[in-house]
Order: C-alpha cells, then sequence, then structure tokens
C-alpha cells in the first residue's frame, strides 16, 4: 500500500475541518441526537464511539447530507450554508457503494469517476495501489473477499483526493494484515497529505491504536472529546510486550532505545508505560538484535473500559 498522490488537502493543521454547534435529530417524539458540539482539526483521526443505537450513523449521515438535520448548526470547511460544494471535498464509506459485481475494480472506479466528474483517469491505477488491489487485474468483484470489497469501498470514497474523509466500520471483514496496512495508510493520509478523517468502530481497540482525537456519544448526546494524549494519560495505557530472552531485551529498551518506565513481571512479560506510539520502532530495533517478538501489543484500561465507565458502568456493546 506505498503510493504517494499528490493530493490537494494542504492546509495549517489548527484549520477546523468540521464542527457542529447544539446539532440535534428527532424522529417525531424520539431524540436520535441532542446538542451535539464537537470538531475536527485538519488532520486529525477523530474516533467517533458509541454503542449501537447511540446515534453516530446519523450523526455521519447528517455531515455528508445523506438526511437532515432538525437543528443545530453544521460547518464544513468554514462554511455553514448551502454545503453542496463542501460535501464534494469528502470521502465516505458509510455505506458499502453500489457495486457492478461481475466487472472488476478498475471498472468500478471507472465508473465512479465518471459519474463524478473526475477529470483524470490516471487517479484510478494510483488509487488502487494504495488500497492495495492494483495486482487484482481481471479478477470480477463477484469474487472478492469481503476484505477486498472492504479496500475497494475505500478506494471508492478515495477517488477524487478528498479532503476529509469519513469511514463507518473500516475494519471489518480485513485480516490482521490487511489492518495494519489500513492503519498505516490513514495515517500516512494523516500525516504526509493532511486529510481529515472520521472513523466510526465498534473495535475500541483499532481505535485505541489509530486515533488522534475521540468523542463518546451515548443516548444522542456528546459526553466528552478528548485527544488521545489526554485519553492516555488518563488509561495508563503501555505496550504489552514478551520476547525469547527477557534480560535482553531489558538491555536494549535502556541502552538503545533510551526506554526508562516499564516494568518486568513474573511471567516474563514487559509492560512499557511510553513511547506507545513507535511499536514498530521497538519491535524493529529488537529484532535487528536478534530478539524474537512472541507477543507485542497496546493494552492498559482499555478504551472499552473507560468508556462503559464514563457512561455510568453499563456494558459496551
Amino acid at each position: 500500500m506505498d503510493c504517494k498522490l499528490a493530493w490537494k488537502g494542504v492546509g495549517k493543521m489548527s484549520e477546523i475541518i468540521c464542527q457542529t454547534t447544539e446539532l440535534c435529530k428527532n424522529y417525531k417524539n424520539f431524540h436520535v441526537l441532542q446538542n451535539v458540539n464537537f470538531s475536527i482539526n485538519r488532520g486529525e483521526i477523530y474516533g467517533l464511539v458509541g454503542e449501537n443505537g447511540a446515534g453516530k450513523s446519523t450523526l455521519i449521515r447528517i455531515l455528508t447530507g445523506l438526511a437532515f438535520k432538525s437543528s443545530g448548526i453544521i460547518t464544513l470547511f468554514g462554511k455553514t450554508d448551502y454545503l453542496q460544494h463542501e460535501r464534494t471535498k469528502i470521502g465516505c464509506t458509510i455505506e458499502m457503494p453500489a457495486l457492478y459485481k461481475d466487472m472488476t475494480a478498475k471498472q468500478n472506479l471507472e465508473i465512479q469517476r465518471v459519474q463524478r466528474g473526475i477529470p483524470d483517469p490516471k487517479c484510478i491505477s494510483k488509487t488502487l495501489e494504495l488500497v492495495g488491489l492494483n495486482n487484482t487485474e481481471k479478477k470480477k468483484v463477484n469474487n472478492f473477499s469481503l476484505g477486498m470489497k472492504q479496500r475497494l469501498a475505500l478506494a471508492v470514497a478515495l477517488l477524487g483526493e478528498p479532503e476529509f474523509l469519513i469511514l463507518d466500520e473500516p475494519v471489518n471483514g480485513l485480516d490482521p494484515t490487511g489492518i495494519i496496512e489500513l492503519r498505516e495508510l490513514l495515517k500516512k493520509l494523516a500525516r504526509e497529505n493532511h486529510v481529515t478523517i472520521l472513523i466510526s468502530s465498534h473495535i475500541l481497540s483499532e481505535l485505541n491504536q489509530l486515533a488522534t482525537c475521540y468523542g463518546f456519544l451515548h443516548h444522542g448526546k456528546l459526553l466528552k472529546q478528548i485527544t488521545a494524549e489526554e485519553l492516555n494519560e488518563e488509561c495508563k495505557r503501555h505496550i504489552k510486550l514478551k520476547t525469547d530472552d527477557t534480560k535482553k531485551t531489558v538491555t536494549v529498551l535502556e541502552e538503545q532505545l533510551k526506554i526508562k518506565n516499564f516494568s518486568v513481571y513474573p511471567d516474563n512479560f514487559i509492560r512499557i508505560y511510553e513511547k506507545l506510539e513507535e511499536t514498530h520502532t521497538i519491535s524493529k530495533t529488537l529484532s535487528s538484535n536478534g530478539i524474537v517478538v512472541e507477543e507485542m501489543s497496546v493494552q492498559g484500561e482499555e478504551l472499552e473500559t473507560y468508556f462503559e465507565n464514563l457512561i455510568g458502568g453499563c456494558r459496551y456493546v
């Protein structure tokens, strides 16, 4: 998934891309969204957390123009009225796009390109390479795995080089390798191209490794908005590590990686409380020293537990 695109979405990282003010959505007497206030800055990866029925999908549908708000203000790219043009800067996978099963991935993207008036046909091969579908050649979508269909849906969202990407359950159907590749791709889009990303996912452990900011939605109300750094501090997250040589691992951590804040447990697991976003660097350094990494994951007071406590101890589903 290593492909460079000359993305159009550049600007100051502090620029607010999406903001809602007292946003409400009612269906007769049922309040789906109640006075939701949140904002997303350019380049952020925003994790939208909430149980089923919390209002996540409704909020996303309103932002993309697929549903109407009852009241409140939506601001996209600094505009609050007549948002049709601003919404052309959004790519989304809210619902699985209509795919022609008897056509290839390339043919499907060509149809999407023409329908959306995207002039450059070269964007198709670039986008397919970006999502790892450039080698599917003549394979029909009907023969795609669920994970491949998810990749194609993401490719549809990425056509036209959107500045704001909205993804609903993007890792569904992906195998572990695909999840890691998608995670790195999204991080790269945010870091290098300043693409702003909103992700709604029930796999909170995955959001924990990706999001730079979180919004917790419960019964239509946004309970809290918090940065990843603030969440890490509150949850006391750590890297859980096990190798084939604990003693040598400790030496490498201290002397080469300059990691001091860690603990070694009787079962030979090591818990590292710093550099939580540098698991790849830690793993690579250990391997280069002949150490076999048997297990490595970011854990702690998990996001699920944090959310359960936030909503009053109810079990997250």
